[in-house]
């Protein structure tokens, strides 16, 4: 049996990937995502001044996004973008933390042991 321990970096990386994307995509709550990761989805209070219509415009802009690359994906863990409302850019970023939502998550890739935090933020946030 392999586990995720035995993965290398790629397979590594492929597989959070995969990970943070049925994530990303499980946000909106309406479409199903068998066995979507856990976690949490938030933003800051720039992006919540926005207003309930830019919120959920990005909130599915987030979602369904794919324009990862290698300048902005250098990991290939998909954990970050960028999107644009109407002249506002704003960022996502997808932080990995232990079940207790207090440290770095042990191993990325195993979701037993990986909660996700998905924060939408204006770049002047950062």
């Amino acid at each position: 049996m392999t586990t995720t321990l035995d993965l290398d970096p790629v397979q590594e990386a492929a597989l959070v990937a995969s990970q943070n994307d049925a994530f990303r995509r499980s946000i909106l709550g309406n479409i199903p995502v068998t066995d979507a990761p856990q976690g949490q989805f938030v933003m800051t209070r720039g992006v919540a001044a926005l207003g309930p219509d830019a919120q959920l415009a990005l909130t599915r802009s987030v979602a369904s996004f794919d324009a990862f690359n290698a300048d902005s994906d250098p990991h290939g863990w998909h954990e970050m973008g960028v999107s644009d409302l109407d002249g506002t850019t704003v960022w996502f970023k997808i932080d990995l933390y232990d079940v207790d939502y207090q440290y770095g998550s042990p191993e990325p890739s195993d979701l037993a042991q990986t909660r996700r935090v998905l924060t939408l933020l204006l770049p002047s946030e950062y």
